[in-house]
């Protein structure tokens, strides 16, 4: 069966099966170990930029070390960009991808 169109009207394919979910995947921050920054510093930026507790903090900083990375936000592509750009406002080496 043939679809007419109107003059100025296009047809748009509509998004199937995993693209969808592409779209709504959140992304992740990854922080990752380096020779600089000390681990008290590392947790202390955690608590400042994320509001993180002493402990959960301290978690992440001790994957970070022990692991060699560790997420430490996730969210829309937007929010993984400014928590990227505000880690390395403080030094560490951040970067983000799909989760």
């Amino acid at each position: 069966m043939s679809t007419t169109l109107a003059p100025g009207e296009i047809e748009v394919e509509t998004p199937v099966g995993d693209e969808e979910h592409e779209h709504d995947r959140p992304w992740i921050v990854i922080v990752w170990n380096d020779p600089i920054n000390l681990m008290s510093y590392v947790t202390l930026v955690f608590q400042k930029l994320f509001g993180y507790s002493l402990a959960h903090a301290t978690r992440l900083m001790l994957e970070v070390h022990y692991d060699g990375k560790s997420v430490v936000s996730a969210g829309t592509q937007e929010k993984a960009e400014l928590d990227v750009a505000r880690l390395h406002g403080y030094g560490l080496w951040a970067t983000m991808q799909r989760d």
